[in-house]
């Protein structure tokens, strides 16, 4: 049998630090109002430069660091995502083209909060049923910039990051033991985010600001409800299929959304809250990225051992939501400075040959024209016109 292995993690986050006293000069809030109905005191925001794509590489790239591992090593990329910045070019492929991942497949994800538990899922299969061997699953968000600012009840729960697992097929047990998917679309119109791109009907439910938009559209008390609803469920649903009990679980990282979704789920299954990984407090909800965030601090805290099983569980819109288990073993390799970097080296460099292959495709097809004879005389006669226009 083949297993799937975490064996590298990294996140980045924003340096913009946005605090609930920042929030409560531009709307009617308080810090006490958001601390005590969110557990949020401050959130991250994306600054101009950054995006979901220069994130999402970062983390990559750190978790890709932390394996060991180089990027040509990889066989697949998927980032979950509710904030790209295109249809298409999905994002996973402008991180594929960023780390020089050369033959690496690349494709996003969209399952809202729930996206990273599901992308972890696909990539662990696919390496299960042995067609390919490596993978790195991203989440990154800018929901920044799909938040009004004058909407008290979203405003205040959205930050921006990124986060990154490595996974690797191995021969040995353990890595991700298994998962469940769920979703119930009866209740899009509860969290929504409509794209005006595609199609000129609004959603149901969709938020818009003097004629601008769209934004994100919530409605807090029933998806708090269908939240403390589902998530133990599918807490001690992904346990079971693991062949394990909910005494065997060393730590649950869940999706960082609302303290008392977490713990009203904690007295449900009658956990102590400490059994349960929180960092909303400093980051806030940051979707598809929050569980990789809070992973990478987890571990930088000193809160993973060897042997350890771990629950991932995610919620939000679709109404999507899914959990995994993981037996936490691994080591990290100690890499040297110097092969840092020289990391660091190869992307300037990957990055250099991304906008030479650029002009070099601009080059043939100026050279070489349209692709058949008879195009490719009108080709001629109108560059003959245009050069006759400018003599």
């Amino acid at each position: 049998m083949r297993y799937a292995h975490i064996v590298g993690w990294g996140s980045y986050l924003p340096e913009q630090v946005l605090t609930n006293h920042d929030l409560a000069q531009m709307v009617d809030t308080t810090d006490e109002w958001i601390l005590s109905r969110t557990g949020i005191r401050e959130r991250r925001l994306a600054g101009e430069k950054e995006t979901v794509t220069t994130m999402a590489f970062n983390a990559a790239a750190r978790a890709l660091a932390v394996a060991d591992m180089h990027p040509a090593r990889l066989d697949m990329i998927i980032v979950a995502t509710s904030t790209s910045e295109h249809a298409f070019p999905s994002t996973a492929s402008l991180v594929q083209d960023a780390l020089g991942a050369t033959r690496a497949g690349a494709f996003d994800l969209s399952a809202a909060c729930s996206g990273f538990v599901y992308a972890l899922s696909l990539a662990a299969n696919a390496i299960k049923s042995d067609a390919i061997d490596t993978a790195v699953v991203i989440g990154t968000e800018t929901l920044s910039r799909v938040v009004d600012w004058q909407d008290r009840a979203t405003c205040i729960l959205f930050g921006d990051g990124a986060g990154a697992l490595v996974l690797k097929g191995s021969d040995v047990p353990g890595g991700v033991l298994a998962s469940t998917l769920r979703s119930d679309g009866s209740g899009g119109d509860l969290l929504s985010l409509h794209n005006t791109q595609i199609s000129s009907v609004p959603f149901i439910g969709t938020s818009y600001v003097n004629g601008h938009g769209p934004y994100i559209h919530m409605n807090g008390r029933q998806v708090f409800r269908f939240a403390t609803s589902v998530v133990a469920d599918a807490i001690e649903e992904v346990i079971k299929k693991a062949g394990l009990q909910l005494k065997d679980i060393s730590l649950i990282v869940p999706h960082q959304a609302n303290v008392r979704i977490i713990d009203h789920v904690a007295k449900k299954l009658k956990l102590p809250p400490e059994k349960f990984y929180l960092n909303l407090e400093r980051y806030g909800n940051t979707s598809a990225a929050s569980i990789p965030i809070a992973l990478c601090e987890a571990v930088q805290e000193g809160r993973l051992h060897p042997d350890d099983t771990l629950v991932f569980v995610g919620f939000g819109g679709g109404l999507t939501w899914g959990a995994v288990v993981v037996k936490w073993d691994v080591t990290p390799p100690d890499v040297s400075a110097v092969k840092q970097r020289l990391r660091q080296a190869r992307y300037v460099a990957m990055r250099l040959r991304s906008r030479a292959r650029r002009l070099l495709r601009r080059f043939m097809a100026w050279v070489g024209g349209s692709p058949t004879p008879k195009a490719r005389l009108k080709d001629a006669d109108r560059r003959l016109e245009e050069g006759g226009e400018k003599r």
